[in-house]
């Protein structure tokens, strides 16, 4: 070999980069989904994947729901989100809040 580590030296001290470097990408991870905005009480706008995991459903189903009238899209450039109330709304069943 063209190192100046002997062989297995070589390898463990790649093993404990390797180790760390797994740790670290692992710590950044996290498992659970957030929809929280710091300083608010509730996140105003949702994006259209966010409302999938919410709900557990695919984009097809939520195209549905906006044909129904469940949901009401709303457009922002190029991006369509959803108002909280209105996913608060279908959480609820459809019963209005107050």
């Amino acid at each position: 070999m063209l190192f100046p580590f002997d062989p297995t030296d070589f390898w463990e001290k790649m093993r404990v980069i390797i180790r760390e470097e797994l740790e670290k990408s692992n710590k950044g991870k996290s498992l659970s989904v957030e929809f929280e905005t710091p300083g608010l009480q509730y996140k105003p706008l949702y994006k259209m994947a966010e409302i999938c995991v919410i709900f557990h459903v695919t984009r097809p189903t939520i195209y549905e729901w906006v044909k129904l009238g469940k949901l009401k899209p709303y457009k922002i450039r190029s991006r369509v989100y959803f108002l909280w109330d209105d996913v608060q709304r279908l959480i609820n069943g459809g019963k209005s809040e107050g």
